[in-house]
């Protein structure tokens, strides 16, 4: 038996954010392109360095990325949209960020989850158009590696399979031609790499763990079965992550030198098969034993244990021993965080820790007379402290969440008829308008908060200053005429961040960043505790912005859904029990905002989908407890109060049953970039409840016309009865400079009157 240390992926975001910083300089035009990508390159050699220098032995390359992989893939194919009038050839920076990002002229590409991870990619287009290899960006980083450390890399990138069925813009009529006009490519990606020394080539595959039917498996086959005659010399590694492979016994056979299989999520799965089936004696396995997606510190023991049974049951020549995911869902490395508590902090491993333990067990695997002195007893310690700390020994929490009933879950009345009593308390215009929550965090915000957390501000300056901020863009709503005002969040840095600092349970990192998309970098909370409500979060800033203007004022929380998704969670208790922690917290918050006088409160769940178990066959079980986590926080109010919910990014053709039962009376909905599939689906299954469909893209600096956000609104009400209809952005404002915002919901109110005397001409004639 032979053992090889080896990762999926390490993240490409620097410890101190260089990677966002450089890209943001460059989007700025404060930084030249040469020097743009000199930064670039010294960051990425710097990976490889770190990877090296914790003893990774087989070190992966292609994992880095000027924004998305996908986007890479894509454009590294030809796959241009045509309205951003790419003339072939290399793709020049200005295109590539055109595509992620949009521009004057042309929407960004839609953008989308990558599978159960918060992670967001750039979804590839095809339009029939002639593809191409524009340039061979993963030969580029071997080459690299090789000159700089004289060593053998193993490429990565995006399988043909998963690319293929990620890509949008096909049909089943069409695909066949699509996947012959794409084979040829990665054919000659995989021959260029071969030509130049490659020994290893990784194709990740995570679409292979998803639910497969026989036509789909039966392709799979003929793509692996083309690239094998096409590329003999090609040794591919397999790689799966995230679930067990599907369709085990006969995917296991197909024609290539590696697998990859995840021994942590899709541990049941996976070992099953191996039980069954055995495993391929010609084939290299590589075993994903460290959880890639969480950041608590391995059971050594219990991992050198997994290794000891797919030994056994696989009875492979070589094992490669990784995470069993890409690194880059977490963060870097812990030796940057001295705030934490002690405990929690020795129960924690980020990429780099998660790195010493895989190097660990495979020298410890390799130890053949027993020499090697391992630190399982080390780890052990560390978590049992965690377990027995006093911040998970709350047994009023544990009761409360045991003793929850059905009614803890439902409205006192119907939607139909909350429907009537709302339209009467509120009585609001057709078409409503209102925004998702934030407004752009300015230089000065930051600059204030900055200054308050690091106590150079004093509490009274800093909360002038945000009731002055929140003054203004109240003012700044009533001069735009929207009807329903958000008091703006300035207070708050991220939206799951700032609940978690008033809740207990939870902590908090100064440099443990992952990257959500593009540049977008987030630092998920730790739930390591039971979890409660302390006192009011946000009452105050709602009822202060409420007191400001005539109009009403939307609460603005997020759910208990999307805190659980978006924090690393502990272990030690299901997901359902958490997340009914955090759900019974805030219900506690809903109730002070209604008793303060807020009568529209919104609530969160944009990362309800993220959550969905990637077999659908498992969905059930998750949706009954995550739909009734969002009905525990929000279900005792009155009936006069609105509940509003927004998501992100949801396929709504598959998930209409789960944001109905919701219950909540409005929704709003990130549609802008795939708004022509979602009337498509609203077609098919309607939607009875109000619902918000985003009319326009706030991922992209470009401000959209009257006429096409009115074009938008139009085409929702082939769907959608006007009384339910209400207008708003894709999502919350933050990341936008104010000028846009302005001009853009300026448009977006302009459309909507207009919208507005069209109906009501139409309803008089």
């Amino acid at each position: 038996m032979t053992y090889t240390s080896t990762l999926i992926g390490y993240p490409y975001i620097g410890e101190d954010r260089e990677w966002k910083k450089a890209l943001e300089l460059f989007w700025r035009n404060e930084l030249s392109e040469e020097d743009f990508e000199e930064r670039l390159k010294k960051i990425r050699l710097a990976r490889i360095d770190k990877q090296l220098q914790l003893g990774i032995e087989m070190v992966t390359v292609g994992d880095f990325t000027y924004y998305d992989r996908m986007l890479d893939t894509a454009l590294m194919f030809g796959l241009v949209p045509k309205r951003f009038n790419w003339q072939g050839g290399k793709v020049d920076l200005h295109t590539y960020y055109s595509v992620a990002r949009g521009n004057k002229t042309a929407v960004a590409s839609e953008m989308t989850k990558w599978f159960n991870t918060n992670y967001h990619y750039i979804v590839p287009e095809y339009e029939g158009q002639t593809l191409q290899l524009t340039e061979n960006k993963v030969l580029a980083d071997f080459l690299e590696t090789k000159e700089a450390f004289g060593i053998i890399a193993k490429p990565t990138l995006i399988g043909p399979y998963t690319f293929c069925k990620l890509t949008k813009g096909y049909n089943k009529l069409t695909q066949v031609e699509y996947l012959l006009a794409l084979l040829p490519l990665y054919t000659q990606v995989l021959k260029e790499l071969v030509d130049a020394g490659a020994t290893w080539i990784q194709l990740e595959e995570p679409s292979l763990v998803t639910t497969l039917d026989p036509a789909e498996i039966k392709l799979v086959q003929e793509i692996y079965d083309q690239l094998a005659v096409a590329v003999p010399g090609a040794k591919i590694m397999l790689q799966t992550y995230f679930e067990a492979l599907c369709a085990y016994e006969t995917l296991i056979t197909l024609p290539v030198q590696g697998f990859g299989l995840d021994f942590v999520h899709g541990y049941k799965g996976n070992m099953e098969s191996l039980r069954q089936f055995g495993f391929p004696q010609d084939k290299v396995l590589a075993i994903g034993v460290v959880n890639g997606r969480d950041i608590w510190r391995s059971n050594l023991a219990e991992v050198n244990a997994t290794i000891q049974a797919i030994e056994q049951l696989s009875h492979a020549e070589e094992l490669w021993i990784q995470p069993s995911s890409n690194l880059q869902h977490v963060p870097i490395t812990t030796s940057l965080e001295n705030e934490l508590d002690p405990v929690l902090k020795q129960a924690l491993a980020f990429a780099d820790e998660k790195i010493v333990e895989i190097t660990g067990l495979t020298k410890f695997r390799r130890d053949k007379d027993g020499s090697l002195q391992h630190n399982f007893s080390e780890s052990m310690k560390a978590i049992e402290a965690l377990k027995n700390h006093p911040i998970r020994q709350n047994k009023l929490i544990h009761q409360a969440v045991q003793t929850v009933t059905k009614q803890d879950f439902e409205r006192h009345s119907n939607f139909t008829k909350r429907q009537t009593i709302q339209q009467q308390a509120l009585g609001l215009p057709l078409f409503p308008t209102t925004t998702i929550g934030s407004f752009p965090q300015s230089d000065e915000v930051k600059r204030n908060r900055n200054a308050w957390r690091k106590k150079q501000l004093s509490n009274e300056a800093y909360e002038t200053f945000l009731e002055d901020e929140t003054k203004r863009w109240i003012s700044i709503q009533e001069e735009l005429d929207i009807d329903v005002l958000v008091h703006g969040e300035f207070e708050r840095t991220d939206m799951v961040e700032y609940f978690g600092e008033k809740l207990t349970g939870f902590a908090f990192t100064e440099k443990a960043w992952v990257v959500s998309y593009g540049s977008r970098c987030v630092k998920p909370p730790i739930i390591y505790g039971d979890v409660a409500w302390a006192s009011p979060i946000t009452v105050k800033e709602s009822a202060y912005a409420q007191s400001l203007t005539k109009r009403f004022v939307k609460g603005m929380l997020t759910g208990p859904v999307t805190i659980l998704n978006w924090s690393f969670v502990r272990d030690d208790l299901s997901r359902k029990d958490v997340a009914y922690q955090i759900a019974l917290a805030l219900r506690k918050e809903v109730e002070a905002l209604e008793n303060a006088g807020i009568s529209i409160i919104q609530v969160d769940e944009p990362a309800l989908r993220e959550g969905l178990p990637l077999r659908k066959e498992e969905w059930g079980a998750y949706l009954e407890w995550a739909v009734n986590s969002f009905k525990l926080a929000t279900s005792s109010v009155k009936d006069e109060t609105q509940i509003h919910t927004h998501m992100c990014y949801c396929e709504f053709n598959d998930f209409i049953e789960p944001i109905s039962a919701l219950d909540a009376d409005v929704i709003s909905i990130e549609t802008s970039r795939s708004h022509g599939e979602l009337i498509t689906s609203l077609q098919v299954q309607p939607y009875k409840k109000g619902i918000g469909l985003g009319v326009y893209d706030i991922h992209s600096p470009r401000v959209p016309s009257e006429d096409e956000m009115l074009a938008i609104m139009k085409d929702s009400l082939q769907v959608l009865d006007r009384y339910q209809f209400w207008v708003n952005p894709d999502c919350g404002l933050k990341t936008r400079k104010e000028d846009e915002t302005v001009a853009a919901l300026a448009n977006m109110v302009a459309a909507t009157k207009t919208l507005r005397q069209a109906v009501q001409q139409s309803t008089s004639s």
